[in-house]
């Protein structure tokens, strides 16, 4: 691991990783530009699309901390002696975050077109998205912890923990449209984010981070075993379930300490209470950071 301080700064690393992250953010903003049909300073400067705004700023920041991540992991001798590998590994890094965003919007929320929605200027729809993107990104970050510095010779056992957190993901998803539609005369979750309403959109995002993070604090404590599919799966499946259920009832608690009777819910689902989502989505990341602080290895 490379130790940067003021006495001792490798100004070639730096570099690389600053180019790494200039050339993947040119390529992200033609890549934005080509859905949206349109210049983004025409979207963000003259449409003055927030929704687009949000969704755009998430994407860059998912790449910086990516890069920033494995700076810190991977040595720079290891870059310059094997710079395929490295390559390969932040092209993996990339195409898992790109899958799970994939699954999260066209599996896990099947009935709602984000990305259609993003254009039509809908802030719900931005923050829904870009809560699982980082959701996303920090999961694919508890992964390559957990294996390295294994190699690239788990890669089946990485793949199918991964699609095994999509699965923790997809199920935590249907528990709340389940609730919201029990609390909500049988509405639809999936329909309520058209109409807008940013207070859920930012309880959906927070509560999606937070899960990422006790995921991640989950990969962290589990065990990691060589070549072991089913002993590793196993040991993902136990603690990561644990972190999950620890981060609702934490957050239940914290939430009902910080609002005591206050219909959290309500305020939420009829009100569009921005005060109280925003609340909600600092207990649930509070709770997920503070069980990788609590748990990790």
């Amino acid at each position: 691991m490379l130790e940067l301080s003021l006495t001792n700064i490798n100004f070639v690393a730096i570099s690389v990783s600053f180019v790494v992250v200039c050339t993947i953010i040119i390529a992200l903003r033609r890549a934005t530009e080509w859905k949206a049909k349109k210049t983004l300073s025409d979207e963000l400067a003259q449409r003055d699309n927030f929704a687009l705004g949000i969704s755009y700023s998430s994407q860059i920041a998912v790449v910086c901390i990516s890069i920033a991540f494995l700076f810190d992991e991977i040595s720079l001798h290891t870059a310059q002696q094997r710079p395929l590998k490295v390559t390969l590994v932040i092209f993996l890094f990339f195409t898992f975050i790109f899958i799970g965003q994939l699954i999260h919007r066209k599996w896990i929320l099947y009935r709602f077109d984000e990305s259609e929605a993003i254009l039509k200027q809908n802030i719900c729809a931005a923050l829904v998205d870009s809560g699982m993107l980082l959701a996303n990104c920090i999961i694919v970050l508890g992964l390559y912890r957990w294996v390295h510095p294994q190699g690239l010779s788990n890669l089946l056992i990485v793949t199918l923990a991964f699609f095994a957190l999509q699965g923790m993901f997809a199920i935590d998803n249907r528990i709340r449209e389940s609730r919201f539609a029990r609390v909500n005369q049988g509405a639809s979750l999936q329909d309520n984010f058209n109409l807008a309403n940013t207070s859920i959109g930012i309880r959906y995002a927070g509560k999606s981070i937070g899960l990422g993070l006790a995921l991640y604090a989950g990969l962290a404590s589990a065990p990691y075993t060589d070549a072991k599919l089913v002993d590793n799966l196993f040991a993902l499946a136990t603690h990561c379930g644990a972190m999950w259920i620890i981060l609702y009832i934490g957050s239940m608690v914290l939430t009902h300490i910080s609002l005591p009777k206050v219909d959290t819910g309500l305020e939420v689902d009829h009100q569009d209470n921005i005060g109280v989502a925003c609340l909600e989505f600092a207990v649930f990341c509070a709770m997920g950071y503070l069980l990788i602080s609590m748990f990790s290895l």
